[in-house]
């Protein structure tokens, strides 16, 4: 019988990283790469001897590998629908899941464009033939986005135009490159280019783009873990998120 291949990525994970005591492993979300990458290394500097490794990854693919069993410690989604999936299937040390940061959804265009979108229904127009979201079912960006269109009545509009990425970060990348004439990203992720992307406008959401952090259940470093996660929500780790764009809980 074929291997599936998310549960291939999980043995692969599980082979790869590191289980001593003293290396913590942190499966986030990937529109939180940069500003996590500098709170790893605050944390170091004010915890000598431990020493975090990141996996960056779209949320719905991070859940997918915990719950295959990769030794993962602490999880940071970039939605709570994600979160509370990890909930439901007891995924998650009892008491720890936490709000640290809230973000926004815009539309991007490719620094070059002249257009001048002011909001979604001008997307259903001539000018833009392709346009950029992650997918639905696994990057919480592209569901905030996917019902964002839904609501405003643009569904049919818009359904033959999507070019899918398996990231935020992906779809980014294709904004950037011109590859699309527009594309749905977290203001966070549009900061990250601006001189091959510029922000167009916010996109209203339903519900506030909020990232929950979390101890994983089966963590082997839960005292690590759960001092990561407080270093995250404290006030040298809100620093460094405020830097990124994030805006706080």
């Amino acid at each position: 019988m074929k291997t599936p291949r998310r549960l291939l990525t999980a043995l692969a994970l599980a082979c790869t990283l590191p289980l001593h005591a003293q290396e913590l492993v942190v499966s986030a979300a990937a529109s939180l790469g940069n500003a996590f990458q500098q709170i790893g290394a605050a944390y170091e500097k004010a915890n000598p001897g431990r020493k975090v490794i990141f996996n960056f990854a779209a949320s719905g693919p991070l859940l997918a590998q915990i719950q295959q069993g990769a030794p993962v410690d602490v999880f940071a989604s970039a939605d709570q629908a994600t979160m509370d999936r990890a909930a439901s299937a007891r995924l998650l040390a009892e008491g720890t899941r936490a709000e640290f940061a809230r973000n926004a959804l815009v539309v991007v265009l490719p620094a070059a464009s002249t257009a001048k979108p002011a909001s979604l229904k001008d997307l259903a127009g001539a000018d833009y033939k392709r346009i950029a979201a992650g997918t639905a079912a696994t990057v919480p960006a592209g569901k905030y986005a996917a019902d964002a269109v839904a609501q405003a009545g643009l569904a049919d509009a818009l359904r033959a135009k999507w070019i899918y990425g398996e990231s935020v970060r992906q779809v980014l990348n294709y904004v950037a490159r011109g590859e699309v004439d527009a594309g749905f990203v977290y203001r966070t992720d549009a900061l990250i280019e601006p001189g091959k992307t510029r922000i167009a406008f916010t996109v209203p959401t339903a519900t506030p783009v909020s990232y929950p952090i979390a101890q994983v259940a089966a963590s082997r470093n839960a005292e690590s873990a759960r001092a990561f996660a407080a270093f995250v929500r404290g006030a040298e780790g809100q620093a460094i998120l405020q830097r990124f764009g994030f805006s706080p809980p």
